[in-house]
């Protein structure tokens, strides 16, 4: 990654990555970050493919940092305008207002607001109120519609548990009803997962593509084998949500690293390689969802 104080970039947009996606039939890759080594990866990585990539902050991450989302945001944007591929930030799975109204003026060009644990009426009013608020400020904004699972410790829903899919025809009026520019939608996959197991629902898929106008957004992305990514892309998936991978590598190389050093105290020796691990799959997962600067 190249580091020149006097050679900044401005950042993008989501909504160019995301558009210029969809224009493509392809994807762009959203990785969560809670640490500066979590952002330093994702750039590095991105920059080996090369391909364009967005650093995403969830509302839980926040709540580590002690509750402030200016320290992380400015490194993050900091990294970003020294990157040598397009770099935008989103703020993920934020339900707090206070967070939301945060956003416009740290950095970050996209939200995905999350009030998809509320009754189907509260989650459209409270997601339509959102909207409407980042819009008059220039955000691009993603709602979730069926429970994927999986967050704050929750275990994933039963396949056949209500609402554990996105209706086609709900989501059609709600995209309609809350204007939303995007939807992450619920075929499968769940947040958390360790293991890449998930099976996902693609003839749901196919007719969600089918009844919306918005790009498609797959979060639990981590738990999600290849082939089953490389399917949803062409399915119709546009945005493609990645965090507990990074996580899995970052403490991998560290127990490896300290189970063989186990007198070391210096942190940079163990978050050295847990960058690297992170960095590596980072480039993975850019390399499987074929994510590539045109």
């Amino acid at each position: 990654m190249t580091i020149d104080p006097g050679d900044t970039v401005p950042l993008t947009t989501t909504g160019e990555l995301v558009t210029r996606a969809a224009a493509a039939r392809a994807a762009v890759a959203s990785f969560n970050v809670i640490t500066l080594e979590h952002v330093e990866a994702v750039i590095a990585g991105a920059e080996s493919v090369p391909a364009p990539v967005v650093l995403q902050v969830s509302e839980n991450a926040v709540r580590f940092r002690g509750g402030r989302l200016l320290p992380l945001a400015r490194a993050a944007v900091t990294a970003a305008e020294h990157a040598d591929v397009p770099v935008a930030l989103h703020l993920d799975h934020v339900q707090s207002e206070a967070l939301l109204h945060q956003a416009a003026d740290v950095g970050f060009s996209s939200v995905m607001y999350d009030a998809a644990r509320l009754p189907y009426a509260e989650n459209l009013a409270a997601t339509r109120a959102a909207v409407d608020w980042a819009h008059a400020r220039g955000l691009w904004i993603e709602a979730e519609l069926g429970q994927i699972g999986g967050k704050n410790g929750r275990p994933p829903l039963d396949a056949h548990a209500p609402g554990a899919r996105t209706d086609p025809d709900e989501a059609r009026d709600f995209v309609a009803d809350s204007g939303v520019d995007a939807l992450a939608v619920a075929i499968g996959s769940a947040h958390a997962m360790t293991t890449r197991t998930a099976a996902l629902d693609h003839a749901l898929l196919k007719q969600l593509s089918a009844a919306l106008d918005v790009p498609l957004v797959l979060h639990g992305s981590s738990g999600v084998p290849d082939g089953e990514l490389t399917a949803a892309v062409a399915g119709g998936i546009t945005k493609v949500n990645i965090g507990t991978a990074l996580n899995v590598a970052l403490t991998g190389a560290i127990r490896d690293f300290l189970a063989d050093r186990p007198e070391a105290v210096d942190p940079r020796g163990y978050l050295t390689v847990a960058r690297e691990a992170m960095t590596r799959a980072v480039a993975r997962a850019l390399q499987v969802l074929g994510a590539t600067i045109a």
